[in-house]
């Protein structure tokens, strides 16, 4: 029995993903759950594992290319026969007769689509010739009824390199979003859109305003899109390194994130002394006792999440005019790594004490480090944290991680001169900064939110051990 093995989804806003490396080749022997190859998102590099064992049949996606979720990337002979799986185990770079013809017809230059040999459960736009229905005028009409034109921003920003636009597209992919390759194929059977200055030609006002696409999705700003030059002049002793995938994602997600969400922010200082000796008194016998590290971020989890159970707005999600209040607390955790920053999701940690605390986000940061996280483990975060004070920052102000409306930056917690009734006293003092989006929460609600933290952990008085 064939198995075909899909691209997952590695985040809410994610819709795409490269695979990096193949760690089998056709014909291997793969096991249930090991790992198969790697990919890399905006938001994760990881491992894959394999959904069934048996013996790797074909490889349909090759290193370095780009497809949306559910695409069909790999198919696995679950039977394990390895004489059944010798036969076909031929390499991505030399296809069977059908799938070359395809790529003989795709459109010529970088990114035209690798043309699957086999049907996915997301259909995936074949060569420009069945692209035909992006030159019907329905689509354009319904959608100025009001309907989502749902796309990335990387899709977004190809749209408009190509002159493409994005209402006269039919999307190939699941609930109609519109893939990189939808564009590709409207742009090479000339579905471009007319040039804008003829457009406000009978008496249009002077200033052309830009339109949000419908469904509150991001403002394409004129600004913006031409603040980077396509063009670059290098001169005197440099190197210039392209960006890895992951960077790149991580790019276009920031950028669509405060292009989405007008970013407020509020700073307040937390006086962690009662911590700081608890932490100081207890490490060793807590590592002893429960063979776990003891940090200070699960400290300052709990602390938020007493502060999220307080102002519900900050556990919330922004999906066009509709406010989604979380009921369950899902925090996710800034990891940074060699090759680039992930957020796992520490799941439901209102239902946890101390000690779960403690252990999942030492778990989840090892995990990441190892690129052992599985897709549902970057998923489902309803709040966020960054920790740059492990490096020594002092404090920050970090870009929301979407579509969550909130994220905490925490700084270093350093011994500062504090005045305490009347008197001078030298405290563990720590920032922290609440970066907001001010569709949804308001300045204060979110100097509340900050001061409940403050308070919680500066009146620490959960027993650890």
């Amino acid at each position: 029995m064939a198995v075909d093995v899909i691209m997952p989804q590695m985040g809410e806003s994610i819709f795409e993903g490269t695979i990096t490396r193949w760690l089998k080749k056709p014909g291997d022997r793969v096991e249930r759950d090991e790992p198969l190859f790697e990919i890399s998102t905006d938001k994760v590099d990881a491992e894959i594992p394999a959904p069934s064992a048996g013996v790797l049949k074909e490889i349909k996606v090759t290193e370095g290319q780009t497809v949306p979720i559910q695409t069909v990337v790999a198919v696995i002979d679950a039977a394990g026969a390895v004489g059944a799986a010798s036969a076909p185990a031929v390499p991505a770079a030399a296809p069977v007769p059908p799938p070359a013809r395809e790529k003989a017809a795709a459109p010529k230059g970088a990114g035209a689509p690798p043309a699957p040999a086999a049907p996915s459960p997301v259909p995936v736009p074949a060569p420009p010739a069945a692209s035909a229905p992006v030159a019907s005028p329905a689509p354009p009409a319904s959608r100025g009824n009001g309907q989502k034109i749902r796309s990335s921003p990387l899709v977004r920003k190809l749209a408009k390199e190509h002159n493409v636009d994005l209402a006269a597209v039919e999307g190939s992919g699941a609930g109609g979003r519109i893939s990189k390759k939808d564009i590709l194929a409207a742009a090479a059977s000339g579905g471009a859109r007319p040039a804008a200055p003829a457009a406000p030609s009978a008496g249009a006002p002077s200033v052309s305003p830009v339109a949000p696409p419908p469904g509150g999705g991001a403002i394409a700003h004129p600004a913006l899109e031409n603040a980077v030059p396509r063009e670059r002049i290098y001169f005197g002793n440099y190197e210039a390194q392209p960006m890895s995938v992951m960077r790149q994602r991580i790019a276009e997600h920031m950028v669509a994130s405060k292009h989405v969400s007008p970013h407020v922010y509020s700073i307040d200082e937390a006086d962690m002394t009662k911590i700081a000796r608890i932490r100081e008194r207890s490490k060793a016998a807590f590592e002893a006792k429960y063979a776990t590290k003891l940090t200070f971020m699960p400290f300052f989890v709990r602390a938020c999440v007493e502060g999220l159970r307080a102002f519900p707005t900050v556990n919330a999600s922004a999906d066009a005019a509709t406010v989604v209040l979380h009921r369950e607390i899902n925090v996710g955790i800034a990891v940074a790594l060699d090759w680039g920053l992930i957020v796992p999701v520490l799941k439901d940690a209102e239902e946890k004490n101390f000690l779960g605390l403690a252990r999942g986000i030492n778990d989840l940061a090892e995990r990441a480090r190892a690129k052992k996280l599985k897709p549902e483990e970057v998923q489902e975060s309803t709040f966020s944290i960054t920790n740059p004070g492990v490096y020594g920052g002092l404090m920050g102000l970090p870009v929301i991680n979407q579509p969550n409306v909130a994220i905490l930056g925490i700084g270093a917690i350093q011994k500062r001169p504090l005045v305490i009734e009347d008197a001078i006293a030298i405290r563990s003092v720590v920032y922290l900064t609440l970066s907001y989006d001010h569709r949804v929460v308001d300045g204060a609600v979110a100097h509340q939110f900050v001061g409940k933290v403050k308070a919680y952990l500066e009146g620490w008085s959960e027993d650890i051990l």
